[in-house]
């Protein structure tokens, strides 16, 4: 028989080492560290920065309205604990190494009991865009659906017009999936939205680079 070079299981082998193999997400978010960022439970602290950075008309101009208001910003925070401890949603802050307050988040939520289908969406200050802060959060975010919650398919969805936002989930490596006409209502108008997706296998097999990786 041919000897077949050790292979780890797969499941370990995917595993990041700033990402808890087994955690009770509903009681409390783990930290997520990458070498830009840390990703952490939202704080009351954060909502100075939040109200300063999401607020802008660049930020808003293809996202549902946020809080107007540090108050509105504060009862979002509590909201998100209340979700996250009811298993629906879950809501990272982006946290600039160096910095100790939230410039953006990642929101992923339930789409069916089993938080077998989730959707995600984000928003990150103006001043650090094009700073690879996003790529970054978002591999951290979707292993964290993968592996800790145990999704299966993470959907998004993205107007239209809003160049920037599907060029980023196209470079994250989601798949255009098809136009969602007339879904989101901004501003008085009704805006097309793309909607994009990532399954669990082409996640994980992307991680593995089985591409680059073929036994012949």
């Amino acid at each position: 028989m041919e000897k077949m070079p050790y292979q780890p299981d797969v499941h370990d082998a995917l595993i990041p080492a700033s990402l808890p193999v087994t955690t009770d997400w509903r009681a409390g978010l783990p930290l997520l560290t990458g070498s830009r960022i840390t990703l952490r439970e939202l704080r009351l602290s954060d909502t100075p920065s939040l109200f300063a950075l999401l607020t802008s008309g660049e930020v808003t101009r293809f996202i549902s309205p946020p809080p107007t208001t540090l108050d509105g910003f504060e009862r979002f925070v509590a909201w998100t604990h209340r979700q996250r401890e009811a298993g629906q949603n879950v809501c990272f802050a982006v946290v600039p190494f160096g910095c100790d307050t939230a410039v953006g988040l990642f929101q992923v939520r339930a789409l069916d009991l089993q938080f077998d289908t989730a959707e995600w969406g984000f928003a990150l200050g103006r001043e650090y865009w094009g700073t690879g802060m996003f790529v970054e959060g978002a591999r951290l975010v979707l292993d964290f659906a993968f592996l800790v919650i145990g999704a299966h398919r993470v959907e998004a969805r993205a107007a239209m017009r809003n160049g920037r936002g599907n060029g980023a989930l196209r470079k994250i490596g989601a798949s255009q999936e098809g136009v969602l006409r007339a879904s989101f209502l901004r501003n008085g108008e009704y805006l097309d939205q793309m909607l994009w997706s990532i399954l669990y296998d082409d996640w994980r097999d992307a991680r593995l680079g089985l591409s680059q990786d073929v036994i012949h």
